[in-house]
């Protein structure tokens, strides 16, 4: 049974909101620029990614349908610290800082799962770490693939997070 989606019940009309198209490999921000706005995956795959001041580049995440990003900025991050890039054409919603704040302030239940869901990204990306630091490549690989079935399953049973913001945004 699907159960109301927060997101359902937000208007996210205004100046603030745009929803933006990009073909695979487009840059979407890039490390340095200015962190004003919140970035939603609405479809498609969105890789994020840092350059090393000698010039090397680590993915730290790859994001796909239904996820957040670009969300330091409501903690006061004045630059984005990773690039991001489209894997493949995806749309992205893109939510003003200060659009987003009052969301986030007016709608508790969206807040709420909002806040679920960046815990939950927080826990995976610890425990990326501490695979990194402590366990072999093929113990790595093994935990990275595992969790794919399970994402295909989640996929078909589990409602998105913004649902609502494709109808009012558009």
């Amino acid at each position: 049974m699907r159960t109301a989606d927060p997101g359902d019940t937000i208007d996210w009309g205004g100046g603030g909101t745009q929803r933006l198209e990009y073909g695979a490999g487009t840059t979407i921000f890039a490390q340095g620029d200015s962190a004003t706005s919140v970035m939603y995956v609405e479809k498609g795959a969105v890789r994020l990614s840092v350059i090393s001041h000698a010039g090397k580049e680590a993915v730290i995440a790859v994001l796909e349908s239904g996820h957040f990003f670009g969300e330091g900025c409501l903690a006061g991050q004045a630059q984005r610290m990773a690039t991001a890039a489209a894997m493949n054409r995806c749309t992205v919603i893109t939510i003003a800082k200060t659009d987003m704040v009052r969301h986030l302030h007016a709608e508790p239940a969206f807040a709420d799962r909002f806040l679920k869901h960046m815990l939950t990204r927080n826990i995976r990306i610890e425990e990326d770490l501490i695979d990194q630091l402590f366990n072999s490549s093929e113990k790595r690989l093994a935990r990275t693939l595992l969790p794919a079935g399970a994402l295909r399953r989640a996929r078909r049973s589990a409602p998105r997070l913004a649902q609502g913001l494709s109808r009012n945004v558009g």
